[in-house]
């Protein structure tokens, strides 16, 4: 019984960056923070990359920050959406703003994903500073893409639940 509940597919990304997941006939919410538009703009652009060289079949939802990501992200999971990509950058400051609006989205999200029983990637960024976020949002010169790294990890958990309800 080899492979037996497993998801049919190759790993998340091949030698050359490109996702090798297929999002084929998913319908994928991308809902996304517009705070901090250098940031936020490069992990947009990252999850679109991504999602487009799946298949996928994008949406965009655009919100103020990452305190609006919960309820929209459910509100498209409600509306039938099969998994969605959270994307938003918070940045430390000199009050515990950051450490509320981390807790809410992080834990917002993940109430989410268990109610809805569908994924949500979480691209959340939560930094000390604006060279952390730059250096993970899959700008020219970044060292890590994490919008492409959230919308992969969608459409992996979107085939993963697909394989156990087939």
């Amino acid at each position: 019984m080899a492979g037996a509940g497993r998801p049919q597919h190759e790993g998340a990304a091949g030698a050359d960056g490109a996702s090798h997941l297929d999002g084929r006939g998913m319908r994928i919410a991308v809902v996304h923070g517009r705070w901090h538009e250098q940031i936020a703009t490069g992990l947009l652009e990252g999850a679109r990359r991504a999602l487009a060289e799946m298949g996928a079949d994008v949406t965009e939802l655009p919100v103020p920050g990452s305190f609006e990501l919960p309820v929209v992200a459910q509100a498209a999971l409600e509306a039938g959406f099969d998994g969605a990509v959270a994307l938003g950058v918070i940045i430390r400051g000199g009050t515990p703003h950051f450490e509320y609006v981390s807790e809410a989205a992080t834990i917002g999200l993940t109430e989410v994903a268990v109610r809805s029983g569908k994924p949500v990637g979480f691209g959340v960024l939560t930094l000390d500073d604006e060279q952390q976020g730059i250096d993970r949002a899959g700008l020219p010169g970044s060292k890590e893409d994490k919008g492409r790294e959230a919308a992969e990890a969608v459409v992996e958990a979107a085939l993963a639940l697909r394989s156990l309800r087939d």
